[in-house]
């Protein structure tokens, strides 16, 4: 009972896509939680994707994890960011029921044969000749096992801020674990301290909407997952308000008890999601600042008050609010809260997430310094991968910056390290426009299909997606369509009209022209495939974008072949640079640390500079 192939701790997004990545692949999972009932839990905002973000999602969903699935069976409403510019920058964004994700997260897991489970708190590993053998418990159980993955979200010494009180806590209402750091420190890991923060809870029955302004979703939702997951058939609204002069006047006062100020929260704050008072006294002269109002789920009025995450006490977190517009009369469900908590800085694992001081030990999601659900997700399917594929001996699984948003995320991780909360943007990936959402699954699927995570059907579907893509679009380079189909509809955009026959891609160039508004004038574009399934917007879509954006994708790809030459320059792990004389004190002791596997990898590690990559080369030479 008590030996496991793998054993994962902790059942938040990083832990389930481990969980199930690890099963899935065959290997004996044991997943261990404090609580049950609030695995995958959405302990912030209740919403997936976003900038960058959305991407990270589409692309686990593409390797075969679960988070798309479960977003998509819980979505409460889709909007797709961004839509204004270039198809790089797209993204989707979902909000969700929270209490029914994690109640289909647990059904999904539950379904999985080869996952059993344990509620309590982990307190020690247990490490033979530098190698991982299990795992004791806060119950006194020990469990045998040949690889852990911690993913311990922000419950290693986790203490908990609201004003001048505070207390243990991983999150509100749930215990922190008090004793694993002390334990990994012994075996000669570094330890730092971050901190989050999470908004006020309000009830929607004494918020007043009709001031507000109402954000609702797209007309035409999608949705994250290439499965057959449903599409939604109705939607709850967001709304937006903003603070002001008044409001930040009274958040002021509470200044002189904040932990942020008083200096009580030693661990630093995520940059791109402040709280309120950071906020204002940052950027103290703006007037106002946005909140966005989120419901919680479908049926509930918890409303989620995005952009007053705050530590202040919770009687300066009511004054204030009740001066926001449509929140006069607002009732608290709870406050915001901030919470301090323990990460081991990533530089300290190898690309597979494993760690580099123990052997079989893989750390995934906040414990590693990121923030966000879906960065933890992606942490946890590759940890869950790689742990599986060393245990059969099989190649480890990493993925390259140009091959997905992952793989940008888990390199910055390993090579530059983070000193503050890391989140994805989109402006992080040189190869964005390679990288897009939409086609995730023509990038990452048949890498899946490889290591035998993604299925055959799977694999299948996006061979047969792509042919009628690729079909579409060798139609429209060669078949010319006449002025009399499509001069009233370019009149309609403003357009100027054709006079002869043209080339339909060379009509799709100009950035009005639809390809599904001439699929409904020239019938020919719906009939190029047997069995006429242009219909699908996706196909549509996806062979608009790659005609229309065809030079610049061409460039951007050429760019990725040069570079990722240096990424096939192999480094060994056994190079001595400290013998490397002809490279800078920088360089040498950076190199030593971090031992990049590639010259490409070499090259973004910060203070490493063009002439050191120089030497490297002639070395390799040698």
């Amino acid at each position: 009972m008590n030996k496991y192939d793998i054993i994962v701790v902790g059942a938040g997004h990083a832990g389930c896509e481990a969980a199930a990545a690890a099963a899935n692949l065959g290997s004996k999972v044991l997943l261990i939680t404090m609580n049950m009932m609030n695995m995958a839990q959405m302990s912030c905002n209740p919403s997936m994707g976003g900038i960058a973000k959305g991407q990270i999602v589409r692309e686990i969903d593409a390797l075969g994890g679960y988070s798309g699935i479960v977003t998509d069976r819980t979505m409460i409403q889709f909007r797709m960011l961004n839509r204004s510019k270039g198809p790089a920058m797209w993204s989707p964004r979902a909000q969700n029921d929270r209490f029914l994700f994690s109640v289909e997260w647990r059904r999904l897991l539950e379904n999985i044969k080869n996952i059993d489970f344990w509620q309590d708190s982990v307190v020690d590993i247990v490490v033979k000749n530098g190698k991982i053998t299990g795992i004791k418990t806060g119950l006194g159980v020990t469990f045998t096992c040949k690889a852990v993955i911690l993913a311990n979200g922000t419950f290693l010494n986790g203490i908990i801020h609201i004003g001048e009180k505070q207390f243990s806590g991983g999150r509100i209402g749930e215990g922190a674990e008090i004793n694993l750091t002390e334990r990994l420190l012994g075996y000669g890991f570094v330890s730092n301290r971050m901190k989050t923060g999470t908004p006020v809870r309000v009830d929607g029955r004494s918020l007043n909407f009709a001031i507000m302004e109402e954000q609702p979703g797209d007309s035409i939702p999608g949705k994250f997952s290439f499965t057959n997951t449903p599409v939604q058939k109705k939607q709850r609204s967001c709304y937006l308000t903003y603070t002001s002069v008044e409001v930040h006047d009274i958040l002021r006062t509470g200044f002189d008890k904040s932990p942020m100020y008083t200096g009580r929260i030693q661990g630093r704050g995520p940059r791109y999601c402040p709280s309120i008072e950071d906020k204002i006294d940052r950027f103290s002269s703006k007037e106002r600042h946005q909140l966005f109002i989120e419901p919680e789920g479908w049926n509930t009025e918890e409303y989620y008050v995005n952009g007053f995450s705050s530590s202040l006490p919770e009687d300066v977190q009511f004054k204030a609010l009740r001066k926001v517009k449509g929140f006069e009369k607002a009732k608290f469900f709870r406050p915001g809260y901030a919470i301090e908590y323990d990460y081991f800085p990533p530089m300290q694992l190898n690309f597979t997430l494993e760690t580099r001081i123990i052997e079989n030990l893989y750390f995934a999601g906040q414990i590693n310094g990121t923030t966000g659900y879906e960065e933890a997700a992606a942490q946890g399917l590759m940890a869950g991968i790689n742990a599986h594929l060393k245990l059969k001996k099989e190649k480890e699984f990493v993925l390259k910056r140009s091959d997905a948003y992952i793989g940008v995320l888990i390199d910055d991780l390993i090579t530059k390290g983070t000193e503050e909360p890391y989140r994805m943007f989109t402006s992080r990936a040189e190869y964005r426009l390679l990288l897009r959402q939409d086609n995730a699954d023509r990038r990452l699927t048949p890498l899946s299909k490889g290591i035998g995570l993604a299925s055959a059907e799977r694999f299948n579907n996006v061979v047969i997606k792509y042919g009628k893509v690729d079909a579409l679009i060798s139609f429209l380079k060669t078949e010319s369509v006449r002025p009399s189909q499509v001069n009233s509809y370019l009149t309609e955009l403003g357009e100027k009209g054709i006079t002869q026959k043209q080339k339909a891609a060379t009509l799709l160039l100009r950035p009005l022209v639809s390809l599904k508004e001439l699929s409904s004038r020239i019938p020919e574009i719906n009939s190029v495939v047997i069995d006429g399934e242009f219909q699908s917007n996706d196909i549509l879509e996806e062979a608009e974008l790659l005609v229309k954006y065809e030079s610049y994708l061409e460039k951007e790809q050429e760019i990725a072949d040069k570079i990722s030459n240096l990424e096939n320059l192999s480094l060994s792990p056994g190079i001595n640079y400290s013998e490397l004389t002809s490279l800078s004190h920088e360089a040498r002791e950076k190199l030593s640390r971090i031992k990049p596997r590639t010259i490409g990898q070499a090259s973004r590690i910060s203070g490493v500079s063009p002439a050191d990559i120089s030497v490297l080369i002639v070395y390799l030479g040698r």
